[in-house]
């Protein structure tokens, strides 16, 4: 068998609509659009939220408050029990280490370590935030946590 011999299944690559191309392909003339209006017409369509002219419902809610997303600080979360799994003895947790691991991507505003799971590995922790609960357990096994709270 050569590479040219190869072939993939049936009904694996479907053909493209082919629009306009004559009456006789059952798409021709109007090609799926039907007849007239602003849908029809080249360029035409309305944008996403348009009413048809009426007031549209986000222009007629009241938009009031202060929303924090816009400024929230987003975190990238790791678990004692992947930093058990990942680190040995006496490591140093930090967000270089995190990412040579494949732990974090290190595209958000930072790492935070959260106390799910159960460690048994003493451990220097250097990150933006540690829970409360990850801190106790770590500092349970002689390690020693440092974060820029």
């Amino acid at each position: 068998m050569e590479l040219h011999d190869l072939k993939s299944k049936k009904g694996a690559n479907k053909t493209r609509k082919r629009l306009g191309r004559g009456s006789g392909s059952g798409l021709g003339t109007t090609s799926g659009r039907g007849t007239k209006g602003q849908k029809s017409r080249s360029g035409g369509g309305v944008r996403v939220g348009f009413e048809g002219g009426q007031m549209p419902l986000i222009r007629r809610l009241p938009k009031r408050g202060f929303n924090n997303s816009r400024f929230a600080k987003e975190f990238e979360i790791v678990n004692l029990n992947k930093l058990n799994d990942f680190f040995e003895d006496g490591d140093e947790v930090s967000c270089s280490t995190l990412k040579s691991k494949g732990l974090i991507r290190g595209n958000k505003g930072g790492v935070k370590v959260l106390g799910n799971g159960d460690i048994t590995k003493k451990l220097l922790v250097k990150v933006d935030k540690v829970s409360k609960s990850a801190v106790e357990k770590i500092k349970r096994l002689n390690g020693d946590v440092v974060s820029s709270e």
